[in-house]
């Protein structure tokens, strides 16, 4: 944005208020929505396209995945395509597999997931128990110095 456009934006008297307009960032916003049929994917991009600032949709339909692209919120896209196609929509809740360290965790693999792709959980909870069922922790705390029911042998 040049000095011209914010002088413009700060002294234009069309709109009544001087406040400066925020604007929204170009996103990529990823839902999972299930679509079992053609007339579903017709359902779910007539409604996401039909939105203001929308430049793109791409419909993965073996995937249950819809990815918008455009000036939008990620909020009011969710909401809209559950109450245009009366589908439950969320977030895409995946992450690819080789982005989580203990992919196979309890609350991490998750059966519905494309191949591929975990649940994306952030909780640490999930991650020390990964860690606590690892073999490769067992046996190296089975020969610590600092565990008191450690190896006799050493």
């Amino acid at each position: 944005m040049g000095a011209l456009d914010h002088l413009s934006n700060i002294f234009d008297c069309s709109t009544g208020s001087s406040k400066l307009k925020k604007r929204r960032q170009l996103q990529t916003v990823e839902i999972k929505v299930k679509m079992d049929c053609e007339g579903c994917e017709r359902r779910v991009r007539r409604a996401v396209e039909g939105m203001k600032g929308v430049t793109s949709v791409d419909i993965e339909a073996k995937q249950h995945k819809v990815t918008v692209v455009g000036y939008v919120d990620p909020g009011k896209v969710v909401s809209r395509v559950a109450h245009r196609t009366g589908k439950k929509a969320e977030l895409w809740p995946y992450v690819p597999y080789d982005m989580v360290a203990h992919p196979y965790a309890p609350g991490v693999y998750d059966r519905k997931a494309p191949s591929g792709y975990v649940r994306n959980v952030e909780d640490p909870r999930y991650s020390q128990l990964a860690r606590a069922s690892s073999t490769e922790v067992r046996y190296t705390t089975a020969f610590s110095d600092e565990n008191p029911a450690a190896c006799t042998i050493m």
